[in-house]
């Protein structure tokens, strides 16, 4: 006669994929059950610890650990491909702008020197902590990068989700009355797209996944060639550089050469390439019309809008191009 715990436990294991359960329910069952004691199963419960494990283990087999079905291999392949792509956007971005900023202000005399430092002081010890994690905090997502495509899979965790820390500021601000949130569309995506990616490579880059590695080039000229482009969108083409300028132009130039790439070699891309970069598209084409939308009705310049909508343009072209072409792959394969 099945025990009320055995019912919990067999309920909890629901969360695994239905290939897992056929192959391994009745040995967890079987475990779980244990060396408790019968007539004390209908008043004991799953432990937290348990269910958390669980829990755990079911991402584990949907995002591709070894001996999965095919689907759960691809968007296992699809989910690392989206965090390692928009890890690099960030890191580019995170080591890019800061030195920008610190060239033009050291650069422009003293007056600018002194305007630039009191950000950091004078706010309050809070605040002004705040200010300096803002700066410091992001450039994990370097740490992460370079962990993960060196196998480093715990520091990069680590990493990204440090970098994240930053975006839940003015979040936060905003409830305890530090601050007043006058984008808060705006705001919340860009805390989207930094948390997708955090949580993304957290998930899908687990013990079980194979090593991170990409389509083409070595570590460190990928991410000098993505630190060119961001420097040269906000140097070269500076009409609108908001904090989703620089890596959307990116991100256009390196979703333009894996369409060509994969045209050209449609055998050698990774499971899921295709539809992992339409959703780090639409991702960032959701960040741009969130920055234009309360620019709706106030006169700016026109190279603002522009190069604002030119850019969404390109994102919604691109998203929909890698959406068939990452069908297309998958119907291939």
């Amino acid at each position: 006669m099945t025990t009320l715990l055995e019912a919990r436990y067999r309920t909890v294991l629901r969360l695994l994929p239905a290939y897992y359960r056929r192959e391994r329910e009745e040995e967890m069952v079987e475990t779980y059950l244990w060396g408790v004691d019968r007539d004390t199963q209908d008043q004991s419960r799953p432990t937290a610890g348990e269910v958390a494990s669980i829990a755990a283990l079911a991402v584990r087999c949907r995002l591709g650990v070894a001996g999965a079905p095919r689907r759960y291999a691809v968007l296992g392949s699809g989910v690392r491909l989206f965090a390692l792509s928009a890890v690099l956007l960030l890191a580019a971005s995170a080591v890019v702008e800061p030195v920008l900023r610190l060239t033009w202000t050291f650069t422009r005399g003293s007056a600018e020197r002194r305007l630039f430092l009191s950000d950091f002081t004078g706010h309050g010890i809070v605040t002004d902590t705040a200010a300096v994690a803002q700066w410091i905090l992001p450039l994990g997502w370097t740490v992460a990068y370079f962990a993960l495509l060196h196998d480093r899979r715990r520091l990069a965790r680590t990493g990204a989700l440090v970098a994240a820390l930053p975006s839940l500021w003015p979040l936060i601000g905003s409830l305890t009355g530090a601050t007043i949130l006058t984008e808060p569309a705006f705001v919340a995506m860009l805390a989207l797209l930094v948390w997708l990616p955090a949580l993304a490579l957290c998930a899908a880059h687990h013990r079980d996944a194979p090593p991170a590695r990409l389509p083409a080039g070595t570590p460190g000229l990928v991410f000098m060639t993505a630190c060119v482009l961001t420097g040269a969108s906000l140097v070269l083409l500076p009409a609108a550089t908001d904090l989703v300028w620089a890596p959307a132009n990116c991100f256009v130039v390196g979703a333009l050469g894996w369409l060509v790439w994969n045209v050209r070699r449609p055998d050698r891309g990774a499971p899921g390439g295709g539809l992992a970069l339409a959703a780090l598209g639409l991702l960032l084409l959701a960040v741009r019309v969130a920055a234009l939308y309360p620019w709706l009705g106030v006169p700016v310049p026109a190279g603002y809008w522009n190069s604002s909508l030119g850019q969404t343009s390109a994102l919604a072209l691109l998203t929909v191009a890698l959406a068939v072409a990452g069908r297309r792959e998958l119907a291939a394969r």
